[in-house]
């Protein structure tokens, strides 16, 4: 019904930039929030920042508040992580995670989407 698509992600130096993209598609009343989340080997998948329907607020993990902004347009279904000054401890699979309204059988439903996932890797 609802299908995520990231993008975006690959190797980059450390201090370097990359912007991760995440595409909505698919049958759906509607897409409302929105966030990234990422998970490094041997460790559990963690939230990296996320974002309201309206774009109006947005809220950040500690360690990469100042570096990464998320942002989305709505008219494109797409929630965007633009991530500077990278550090070789932001390695790691960032997935997309969208909260979203589908109407089927005669009834609205809630569900949480996750896409495949996008590696990102920085190295030292």
């Amino acid at each position: 019904q609802v299908q995520l698509v990231e993008s975006g992600g690959g190797l980059v130096q450390a201090g370097g930039s990359l912007r991760l993209s995440c595409a909505a598609s698919g049958s759906f009343f509607s897409i409302n929030a929105m966030g990234w989340y990422r998970q490094a080997p041997g460790k559990q998948r963690e939230l990296v920042a996320g974002i309201i329907t309206s774009g109006s607020s947005t809220n950040y993990q500690d360690s990469v508040k100042g570096r990464f902004t998320i942002s989305r347009d709505n008219a494109k279904n797409t929630v965007y992580l633009q991530m500077n000054s990278l550090k070789p401890e932001d390695t790691a699979v960032y997935y997309c995670n969208a909260d979203a309204v589908v109407f089927a059988a005669g009834t609205y439903r809630y569900l949480q989407v996750w896409g495949q996932g996008t590696l990102v890797t920085v190295s030292s």
